[in-house]
C-alpha cells in the first residue's frame, strides 16, 4: 500500500550505534516507514548504496540493523551489475527506499546511465517514500553542496529535481557548509536551500515542506534565501525551522 501521496524525507541521519551489532536504525530512517503508512505487516525497506559503490560489507551491516528492526529488507546494486532483472518493478513494491550517502556525483551519474533517475520518479509519483542520508537527500533535490570532487565542498547543479529546491547537509558539523551555501544562493548558483543540521530529516509532500523533524535533540534545519540589498549585491537569509523530536 503506497503513501497517499508523494513523499520524501532528506536527512542527515538514520543511524546509530547498536547495541550488539555496530549499526542500528534511528527514528529517521524510523519515520520513513511511518510516512509510508503500511501496517499489518513488516514494512519492506530497500536501500540503494551507488554512493559508495554498493558496498557488500556495508549492505551487511544495513542487514542485520533490518532484522533488527523487523524490516523485510533488501538492496539494489548496480556494481558490477544490477541485481535485480527489473529494478522498476522490485522498486515498486517497496514501503520506502533509502539511499546511502557517499558521492551525490557519481551516484546521479550511473543513476542515469541504468534510467535510474526516470524509474525513481515514477515510483515517487506512485506513493513509495523516497528517503536517504547525505547524498541520499541532497539527489532529490536540484542541487546543493558536495564534497564529491575533492576536499573542497563545491556546488552540484544536476540532482533529479523532483524538488524544486537546492539542499545542504551536515549543516552543523562541517563548517565549510553554511558559508558556502549562502555565497552560492547569494550568487544565483543555488536557488532557495534547504539544511539539516546531523540528525535531522525535512517531511515533503508533493514538493511542498511540511516539516522538519529530529532523532536528536536541540539540532535544526534551515532555510536559506537570496535577498536584493540597497548595493548592487544580493545577500543570503537564513530562517531556522524547530524540528519536531521523534522521540
Amino acid at each position: 500500500m503506497p503513501a497517499d501521496r508523494p513523499t520524501i524525507l532528506a536527512t542527515s541521519g538514520g543511524y546509530k550505534a547498536g547495541n550488539r551489532s555496530r549499526l542500528e536504525f534511528d527514528g529517521l530512517l524510523h519515520h520513513a516507514v511511518e510516512l509510508s503508512g503500511v501496517s499489518g505487516r513488516a514494512p519492506r525497506v530497500t536501500h540503494i548504496g551507488t554512493a559508495s559503490g554498493d558496498q557488500r560489507w556495508f549492505n551487511a551491516e544495513m542487514d542485520q540493523a533490518a532484522r533488527i528492526a523487523g524490516f523485510d529488507f533488501s538492496h539494489l546494486n548496480l556494481f558490477t551489475m544490477p541485481n535485480h532483472q527489473n529494478p522498476e518493478a522490485h522498486l515498486m513494491a517497496q514501503d520506502v527506499v533509502w539511499v546511502n550517502g557517499g558521492s551525490v556525483v557519481n551516484l546521479l551519474a550511473v543513476w542515469r546511465a541504468h534510467g535510474l533517475d526516470g524509474i525513481l520518479r515514477r515510483v515517487w509519483e506512485h506513493g513509495v517514500v523516497l528517503a536517504g542520508v547525505s547524498a541520499g537527500s541532497i539527489c532529490w533535490f536540484q542541487g546543493g553542496t558536495t564534497d564529491s570532487f575533492g576536499p573542497e565542498l563545491r556546488p552540484v547543479t544536476n540532482g533529479l529535481a523532483l524538488l524544486p529546491y537546492a539542499n545542504s547537509v551536515h549543516y552543523d558539523s562541517e563548517e565549510r557548509r553554511r558559508p558556502l551555501v549562502h555565497s552560492l544562493v547569494a550568487d544565483g548558483t543555488l536557488g532557495e536551500t534547504h539544511c539539516t543540521d546531523d540528525g535531522v530529516g525535512l517531511v515533503y509532500h508533493d514538493t511542498k515542506l511540511v516539516e522538519a523533524v529530529a532523532e536528536v535533540r536541540g539540532k535544526g534545519a534551515y532555510v536559506v534565501t537570496r535577498v536584493a540589498g540597497e548595493s548592487v549585491d544580493a545577500a543570503a537569509a537564513e530562517e531556522r525551522l524547530e524540528p519536531r523530536f521523534l522521540g
